[in-house]
């Protein structure tokens, strides 16, 4: 009886091997090795508020401004007029405080089927060109692929990313940099800070079904097990980089929808960037889009497979290098 009980875990554990070595080959050869940094011609300019085009300069330039605040946006032209108008009014009292403070935003439109382009250009005609930028990508790229197209343009010292809902209040910045200063950047000068609901996580529980709740808590296991230690709220939308920070992190990137802000902190943590996690406002803004169930699924995916295709060198912490 024990000769074939042992047989039988023997079996098992050959099964799970074989399983888990299947697992990785996939992991490793259904991934994307090099980075796509590509852009289409239209996506290297910007529309100056006379309607002119002119180029967007280079992360790997020197920055010549204190505050690039990139937004990602897709089908966003009803909400992106109350986050620019929260945004810009804390930015230019900022600015009239403080004499030598300098700022730009870009607002990404990520392949958006409505106007939500039309309605950002109405702030570059309005503020100028030198203040808002609007980037429109010819195709939509999901918000990591967003997201970096827009810090790869951008000019500032800081960046800030920062969702179009406007659910995190826009002010909560001052914590975010002073949380950011706290930490003690590598010689490269390399910090980042992420914007954290988690202190509204009980609340937000009491206000999710069942089901939706297991996922959260089931995402949050993943991240945890298998590719970020340490920080609560991966998913905020508003997170700080130093200019070296972000030229690392996001030249690495391969994840472009809603895992991206793991495998961002994931590079992060692999390069020993010193990350900070500090409380912002959050509200849920009418109209959030909910994640579905899908997607779920595919977070779930992406969160393993970006552990396991890292182990395997699948994917590799890339140098910077320039968008083509």
């Amino acid at each position: 009886m024990d000769c074939c009980l042992c047989e039988i875990v023997l079996a098992f554990a050959a099964v799970a091997l074989i399983c888990l070595i299947l697992v990785l080959l996939v992991a490793h050869f259904s991934a994307s090795k090099i980075v796509d940094l590509k852009r289409h011609e239209k996506e290297k300019t910007f529309l100056t508020n006379e309607g002119k085009k002119e180029a967007f300069p280079s992360l790997h330039d020197p920055h010549s401004k204190d505050l690039s605040v990139i937004v990602p946006s897709y089908n966003e032209e009803q909400r992106l007029p109350l986050m620019m108008n929260e945004a810009l009014e804390y930015l230019e009292n900022r600015q009239k405080r403080q004499r030598s403070f300098t700022y730009e935003v870009i607002i990404v439109d990520d392949g958006s089927k409505d106007k939500t382009t039309e309605v950002a250009l109405n702030y570059t005609r309005k503020c100028g060109a030198d203040k808002v930028r609007v980037l429109t990508l010819t195709k939509n790229r999901g918000k990591g692929g967003a997201v970096r197209m827009g810090v790869l343009s951008c000019r500032g010292e800081l960046i800030l990313m920062a969702d179009a809902d406007g659910a995190t209040k826009f002010a909560d910045i001052e914590k975010v940099e002073a949380s950011l200063k706290d930490l003690s950047p590598k010689p490269e000068n390399m910090a980042i800070c992420c914007g954290s609901r988690a202190h509204l996580e009980k609340e937000s529980v009491a206000q999710r079904s069942v089901f939706r709740t297991f996922l959260m808590y089931g995402f949050h296991f993943l991240v945890w097990f298998f590719c970020v230690k340490g920080i609560r709220d991966t998913q905020c939308g508003f997170k700080l980089f130093t200019r070296e920070a972000a030229l690392r992190t996001f030249s690495s990137l391969h994840v472009e929808r809603w895992a991206f802000d793991v495998e961002l902190l994931h590079i992060a943590q692999c390069l020993k960037i010193p990350i900070a996690e500090v409380a912002v406002n959050w509200t849920e803004i009418e109209g959030s889009k909910l994640v579905p169930f899908w997607s779920w699924l595919q977070m779930g995916k992406d969160l393993i497979f970006i552990r396991l295709r890292y182990i395997t060198g699948a994917w590799k912490l890339e140098p910077p290098r320039k968008v083509d």
